[in-house]
């Protein structure tokens, strides 16, 4: 998951249900301001387009990154998530799935075309493998989110490559 989406988990962490047990892991924190700090997580098995990320259909050029993370956004706003975290980390960051109201956000955003499943992380959850790639089939089949047009791997972008309307 070379690049999943980002969770600000003092957001998400608001939304964790009472009934789950306290976890200690390490993370980098920053404040957001005196009683209140962030952690970012990434999702497992999904590399999210970047928040500065376009992609192209017939209408032009869109903001696919800003789209992805706003579904993100307005995801973790609206019920009660569990956030389990994984013991592999990712660029220094905890690794988590989440589930929002019974749905794995990963695979909402793989479905809504918003992210690519990178399933080789998935190895001990061949479930979820199954689950995301078969996200994915749907979604390019659907024309959904950036499958509807031209778009570059989310790891490519980071890497430079850009369609010919990126910045």
């Amino acid at each position: 998951m070379k690049r999943g989406v980002v969770l600000a988990a003092g957001a998400a962490l608001a939304f964790v249900s009472a009934q789950v047990a306290s976890q200690t892991f390490d993370a980098q924190g920053r404040a957001i301001d005196g009683d209140t700090v962030a952690v970012d997580f990434r999702l497992l098995g999904v590399d999210a387009f970047e928040r500065r990320q376009l992609c192209r259909n017939t209408a032009g050029c869109w903001e696919c990154g800003k789209a992805a993370q706003d579904f993100a956004a307005d995801a973790l706003r609206s019920k009660a998530a569990t956030i389990s975290l994984k013991s592999n980390r990712s660029y220094g960051r905890p690794v988590a799935t989440i589930i929002i109201d019974g749905q794995d956000l990963g695979e909402r955003m793989i479905r809504a075309g918003l992210a690519v499943p990178e399933v080789q992380y998935l190895r001990d959850e061949p479930g979820r493998a199954r689950r995301y790639a078969s996200a994915f089939a749907q979604a390019k089949a659907a024309r959904a989110g950036a499958f509807s047009g031209s778009w570059i791997e989310p790891s490519r972008w980071r890497r430079g490559d850009r369609l010919r309307c990126g910045r």
